[in-house]
């Protein structure tokens, strides 16, 4: 069974700051490219950030310069450095190993697994 524990969510004003974690087992984390999704009230879950194996990063044009994902490789654990956050924010945050190709960017990936976790919430409001 997939293992996806994500935590680290919150309320927060806009401009602020927060660090979301997600763990998994190793063989899951060490052998995929893993990403962060979020999904908003009424609308599609959506590919935010991911990372390859090698540390590569891609992000969506919305996050950009505001999120950054990183790996712990000796924790099993992918993190989502989120930063100067806005209203446009808020949604439930998941991470899953993705697949497809990574040239192709964000919208050539897509989830490897069809189970998720339990998803973390991230509000953003004054």
């Amino acid at each position: 069974q997939v293992q996806l524990v994500e935590s680290g969510g919150g309320l927060v004003q806009p401009g602020g700051s927060l660090r979301l974690s997600c763990a998994t087992s190793g063989s899951i984390f060490s052998s995929n490219t893993m990403g962060w999704f979020r999904q908003a009230p009424g609308k599609q879950r959506e590919l935010v950030a991911a990372i390859t194996r090698s540390d590569k990063t891609n992000y969506a044009d919305s996050v950009k310069g505001r999120l950054t994902i990183s790996r712990d490789n000796t924790k099993n654990t992918v993190y989502l450095q989120m930063n100067i956050l806005k209203p446009e924010d808020t949604a439930v945050y998941y991470c899953n190993a993705v697949v497809g190709r990574w040239d192709g960017g964000l919208g050539s990936l897509t989830s490897l697994f069809g189970s998720w976790g339990q998803g973390t919430q991230v509000t953003v409001s004054s």
